[in-house]
């Protein structure tokens, strides 16, 4: 599940990048109740994107923000308690971690679905029924 965080230079100090990953994360496995799941864990996977200062608008304005943006399995982020929850948590952790710099409206978290059968794991294609099975031994 490839999370792809896309800060604006500054938004966050270059220390506290791998401290929003971590925390990101934990806050997905812990909203789906699937904290130290070995199968899940390890494929929560992230890439982070620092654009250079000038680069992010809104309203056409030139403007500091912040973006996380999951791709998952349609069953995945699909409760809106979950997705309220998690995306509360997400522009928590991103304010908190530029120390209270960062606009919690200039936070942006949203997901994008795969459809059944489109999601890879262990280099197999599976259908949410097979992932659902492999997750569950973890």
């Amino acid at each position: 599940m490839p999370l792809t965080l896309t800060l604006t230079e500054g938004v966050l100090p270059s220390e506290k990048v791998k401290e929003a990953i971590v925390q990101i994360t934990n806050s997905l496995l812990k909203n789906h109740g699937l904290t130290g799941n070995t199968v899940m864990t390890p494929n929560i996977t992230a890439n982070v994107h620092i654009v250079p200062k000038g680069s992010s608008f809104s309203g056409g304005e030139e403007f500091l923000g912040a973006w996380a943006e999951w791709k998952v399995p349609s069953f995945a982020l699909a409760d809106q308690t979950v997705i309220k929850q998690h995306f509360a948590e997400v522009t928590e952790i991103i304010y908190k971690l530029s120390g209270g710099k960062q606009p919690k409206d200039n936070i942006y978290v949203n997901v994008v679905h795969a459809v059944d059968g489109g999601w890879n794991l262990d280099g197999i294609a599976m259908t949410n029924q097979e992932l659902g099975e492999a997750i569950s031994k973890g």
